[in-house]
């Protein structure tokens, strides 16, 4: 999956930090990063009054209570919600929160999620840019990649999951072949069963929805490099979504004997924090003059030209966006719920945590602003949209 691009928007964004604050007060203390921003005002979107789903009026029963607050059955489910949608391809301008959305229909390997949470990956800013039109689904899209939510509704064929068991994942398995048009920044989402893992007890549905891309993304990526205990390894990027699990993965999981790491000045000790032995500066420092070379360099952030410069004799380099010199090589993750599976006793354990930016926690109702603040490329950790309710 790609890193994060900078954007243009020099915008600034109208959720204040003492707003962020207080949805932070939802998530465990060690999962937020406190970096200082500066918070301003953008435009804000406007609800658009013509439906794109669906031609029907919103009844009485179609208004739901929060997923984090109370299970709705599948006798109780509305026919249509409230979602953020695009008709076009464009700038942040073509979001639209939508109230007579229809409530996608749920298949028979499926499940129908009350969504509770929804975090942003760079691939939804891409997507909506329309960088990946030629495989995408055409629009009208409601975008999101990764949600956390409640279940309401089991397909026929679904073997594990039940009505009220809660739930995180990345609902497309190829993230740009085809991607669902309903995606999890509405009420209510569908979803394969092999996509979605128990959401673990001891983190917040916030939490859990910036895990699964970016999880899957970087223990691919390291599965894929050869990666395994006793080699080292060069995180570029490590203050990022995928980069921040990275670093933590490659210690608590893979059994790493050195990890360094690249980030800005303002974010030395916090990488470290994430188990990093050495942190660069890259505002002062270019890695690939170091002496030291590393088993296994992670580009996140596209620098796959000079990656290639800091490996040993012999080592790989994963490249997420941008050029790719060999050994390096890119790949686009396929997303499953036995990926979640087999590190949830680690979530569990706190021995790897969620990474949410502590001014990256976003309202329904600011998903626009979520998205200016995304394309910025200044978050640590993950950009979350919660609570999702009407």
């Amino acid at each position: 999956m790609e890193a994060i691009l900078s954007s243009t928007t020099t915008l600034p964004l109208r959720t204040t930090l003492q707003h962020s604050l207080s949805l932070a007060s939802n998530l465990s203390p060690l999962s937020i990063i406190s970096i200082p921003k500066t918070r301003l005002k953008i435009p804000s979107s406007s609800s658009s009054s013509s439906p794109l789903f669906a031609p029907l009026k919103i009844s009485a029963n179609s208004q739901s209570s929060p997923a984090s607050t109370e299970t709705v059955t599948s006798a109780s489910t509305p026919s249509l919600m409230k979602a953020w949608v695009y008709a076009e391809y464009g700038a942040v301008d073509v979001l639209k929160l939508e109230s007579n959305v229809s409530v996608p229909p749920v298949n028979d390997d499926q499940v129908l999620v009350k969504v509770a949470a929804a975090a942003l990956n760079p691939v939804d800013f891409k997507r909506r840019l329309g960088k990946f039109k030629s495989s995408d689904s055409s629009p009208p899209t409601v975008p999101g990649y990764d949600v956390a939510g409640v279940v309401v509704k089991v397909g026929s064929q679904v073997k594990t999951l039940k009505e009220g068991d809660e739930v995180y994942g990345n609902i497309n398995e190829n993230a740009l072949e085809g991607p669902k048009k309903f995606g999890s920044l509405g009420e209510y989402t569908s979803v394969e069963e092999k996509l979605l893992a128990l959401k673990p007890k001891n983190i917040s549905f916030a939490e859990a929805a910036g895990l699964p891309l970016a999880i899957q993304t970087a223990y691919e990526g390291l599965e894929r490099s050869g990666f395994s205990s006793g080699k080292s390894i060069l995180v570029l990027g490590g203050a990022g979504g995928v980069g921040s699990l990275v670093i933590q993965l490659a210690k608590q999981v893979f059994g790493a004997s050195r990890i360094a790491a690249t980030t800005s000045t303002g974010k030395l000790e916090i990488v470290k924090s994430f188990g990093a032995d050495l942190v660069i500066d890259y505002t002062k420092e270019s890695f690939e003059d170091l002496p030291e070379k590393f088993d296994v360099v992670y580009d996140t952030v596209g620098q796959g030209e000079k990656a290639v410069k800091a490996l040993k004799e012999g080592g790989s380099a994963v490249v997420l966006t941008g050029a790719v010199e060999p050994p390096g090589f890119r790949f686009v993750v396929k997303g499953t719920g036995t990926v979640l599976e087999k590190l949830n006793p680690y979530l569990e354990s706190g021995k790897v945590k969620p990474i949410v930016d502590s001014n990256g926690l976003f309202p329904f109702s600011q998903v626009v602003e979520a998205f200016s603040y995304l394309e910025t490329g200044r978050a640590t950790g993950k950009i979350v949209v919660y609570p999702i309710s009407s």
